[in-house]
């Protein structure tokens, strides 16, 4: 896998600001986010930054768009944005309510809107990545792979990265069972969003993580650092080389 920074690690910061931080870091990609840096249709921005991070030897891995499925937004306006990135990934939500209180109809439509996106991305070369995060319906890697299996398109897969409500155990035995589906992984290490750690007071889970994850992705595929400790550019530069260590094991 490939390193890389997701932008909203540092949304406070400019674009230029973020390049520069991850070239100092020594890491080869950018998730642009479509929140704060390169909002959907703001052709300009994403422009700026596709320029920028390419000039500084790094590459676009994706977008992070935070297009919600099932919403009312066009999905146009997306694509046009990750076209513009030049990237051929574009990382969406499962909707905006947990699996749980899910009911069929609105499942039905949030699988008829990501397959009907899907087709058009695909003639792109677009591939779509759905977050694994709570509140959505990738909430489990049970109702991941139940929504996966429904929208059986060829080019909507699953990032990974630690679902707050499983064990170390839990999410170990998970993986192998989403492995079909994984393309990226944010990386960070955390309790919550509000008590973060370093990635070295994880090196040990990641590492468990990594050695899994490795044979399943592709070197095309991102390891993405995100939630870094205090929001610090200082501990982001030392997790990066603490990510690139556990992937050097790999």
């Amino acid at each position: 896998m490939k390193t890389g920074l997701c932008s909203v690690t540092f949304r406070n910061r400019s674009i230029e600001e973020v390049v520069q931080l991850a070239k100092e870091a020594e890491l080869e990609a950018i998730e642009w986010g479509g929140k704060g840096h390169v909002p959907h249709e703001d052709l300009k921005a994403a422009k700026r930054a596709a320029r920028l991070t390419e000039e500084a030897g790094l590459v676009v891995s994706s977008y992070g768009s935070y297009y919600i499925a099932g919403s009312t937004e066009p999905f146009q306006g997306v694509l046009r944005t990750a076209q513009e990135l030049n990237t051929k990934m574009i990382r969406i939500w499962a909707g905006d309510v947990g699996s749980d209180e899910t009911d069929e109809a609105k499942f039905d439509m949030i699988v008829r809107d990501v397959k009907l996106n899907a087709h058009s991305a695909q003639n792109l070369g677009i591939t779509l990545n759905f977050e694994y995060h709570s509140n959505t319906l990738t909430d489990t890697p049970e109702s991941a792979i139940k929504l996966l299996e429904a929208i059986n398109e060829p080019n909507v897969k699953l990032y990974w990265q630690l679902a707050e409500s499983l064990s170390f155990g839990q999410r170990i035995a998970s993986l192998p069972l989403l492995k079909p589906w994984l393309t990226n992984v944010h990386v960070f290490h955390w309790q919550d969003y509000h008590t973060r750690y370093t990635l070295e007071e994880g090196a040990k889970e990641w590492a468990s993580y990594f050695e899994i994850l490795s044979p399943s992705t592709s070197p095309e595929h991102f390891a993405l650092l995100e939630f870094v400790k205090d929001n610090s550019p200082e501990q982001m530069k030392k997790d990066a080389e603490d990510l690139k260590q556990l992937l050097h094991h790999e």
